[in-house]
Formats: structure tokens, sequence, C-alpha cells
């Protein structure tokens, strides 16, 4: 006979001291998963401020390109 069954073949209910063990342990589990989503919510931020900025130099990059694109035709026609 296991620990969780009476003589007469049901179960047992669990000594209340792991019902209240396992609450403990559930509640201390629901903390952590909250605090990673917050973590997570945080970086996402990060990664989309990131984003924003490399969209921009990757704008700025392009527009400087034209302009050297430019000048170097510019230059080329001079001679």
């Amino acid at each position: 006979m296991s620990g969780l069954e009476d003589g007469w073949g049901g179960t047992a209910s669990p000594p209340a001291a792991d019902i209240i063990k396992d609450t403990l342990r559930k509640e201390q589990l629901l903390k952590e998963i909250a605090a990673s989503q917050q973590d997570l919510r945080t970086i996402l931020g990060r990664v989309q401020t990131v984003q924003k900025e490399v969209d921009k130099l990757t704008s700025g990059n392009e527009t400087l390109q034209m302009y050297i694109d430019n000048l170097t035709v510019q230059m080329a026609k001079r001679r």
C-alpha cells in the first residue's frame, strides 16, 4: 500500500504540510514567472529602441552614400 492509498483501495488526501509546501512552491514559481515576463518586456523595449536607432542610421548612411555617389559623378565630369 502506497502512502496515499487508504485501507479500502481509495485515495487519501496528502498531508496538510505537503499541500502547504506545494502551494508555497507554486506561488514562488508564479512570482519568478512574472518577474521573467517583466524582464522580457524590458528587453523587448530596448530591442525596439535599438531597432529604431539602427533604422535611422541606415537611412542616414543611404543618404550619405547618395551624396558621395553624386560627388563622384560630378568630379568625373570635371575631368
